[in-house]
């Protein structure tokens, strides 16, 4: 069987769902004399089928035990997958581009914490379905990828406040955000105007920008985007379930510098606003249902994005993880 090439091994972070571990750790097996830890590459090559169907049963995989050393290396990885790279046009986060398909994740900085989210949620019709993060350099300390499995937020949210999810569903959200002209490196959702819409001309940002459904109202040092109304809630069909996918809570409690108030960031679509409570306890959820994993060197870690949120704790530096984007 091609599997044997891998194993899945426990770690003690993991959750278990109906009997299915949170999420899946695929190690080196250690009795397949020709496997070495640097063959990540090539194994995920021979055995993509068997790989997509653990990531279909999992929704994220962390391999663990490799030899993926550095940014090049997991551009490696990340090809071999052979997925279609995703051009970052529109997010909100500060990334550098490292190598190929590789990007800094999140440059904010280290004392801040990254609330949950699907990645570029707010984003029509461009976000990613596979997200890849590599551990490079290990966090002096804190700095995890917490991860949560979306069905079960919803579900979760349905039981507590169905009045709240209904009208999610029938209205969405709204999300209002100001940008710079330069990227704030000093925050979490600093992105320029110019590096998110990789222009300098305002007409083409406005071009660009409505092709992601976004509006913009130019401001004196800046633009105001506004996304909406988008649906808070989306159903998987691969999977058949509802999931929570949006980026209510990571807006209403995160999106925070000197441009922007949160509590404004997002709104129901039809403008009214969200009650506190519920998005506060939200989070609590998110928090309680989440996985956190401490990053060891060399770990890449697989995400289906409509499966999973994620986020990011604060950290004592150093810590270096890389990030790449699929289609």
């Amino acid at each position: 069987m091609p599997e044997n090439l891998l194993t899945q091994v426990g770690i003690p972070q993991q959750k278990h769902y109906n009997g299915v571990p949170f999420p899946a750790v695929l190690s080196p097996n250690p009795n397949v004399v020709h496997t070495t830890k640097s063959q990540l590459p090539q194994i995920i090559t021979q055995q993509k089928p068997w790989i997509a169907s653990v990531l279909h049963q999992f929704g994220a995989i962390l391999f663990r035990g490799f030899a993926v050393n550095s940014a090049s290396d997991f551009n490696d990885v990340v090809e071999a997958f052979g997925y279609e790279e995703l051009p970052y046009v529109g997010g909100a986060a500060p990334r550098t581009n490292v190598v190929g398909r590789v990007f800094t994740s999140n440059e904010s900085p280290p004392d801040q914490k990254i609330p949950f989210h699907h990645e570029m949620a707010q984003q029509v019709p461009e976000y990613p379905s596979k997200l890849f993060f590599f551990c490079e350099v290990e966090p002096g300390s804190g700095g995890e990828t917490p991860i949560v499995l979306s069905h079960v937020v919803y579900e979760k949210m349905k039981n507590k406040y169905p009045e709240f999810v209904e009208r999610l569903e029938e209205h969405g959200l709204t999300y209002i955000r100001v940008l710079g002209e330069d990227d704030d490196p000093s925050s979490p959702i600093g992105r320029g105007w110019k590096s998110t819409f990789l222009t300098k001309d305002k007409s083409v940002a406005e071009e660009r920008a409505a092709k992601l459904g976004m509006k913009l109202e130019w401001i004196e040092d800046g633009v105001k985007s506004v996304m909406g109304p988008v649906p808070g809630i989306k159903f998987n069909q691969e999977r058949q379930q509802k999931i929570w996918f949006n980026s209510m809570v990571a807006a209403y409690t995160g999106w925070k510098d000197a441009r922007n108030d949160p509590v404004k960031a997002v709104t129901f679509g039809d403008g009214q606003p969200l009650p506190a409570e519920v998005v506060h306890d939200c989070l609590n959820i998110l928090e309680d249902e989440s996985v956190a994993i401490p990053w060891k060197k060399g770990d890449v870690l697989l995400i289906d994005n409509l499966a999973v949120l994620h986020s990011r704790k604060s950290f004592t530096p150093p810590r270096r993880v890389l990030a790449s984007l699929c289609k």
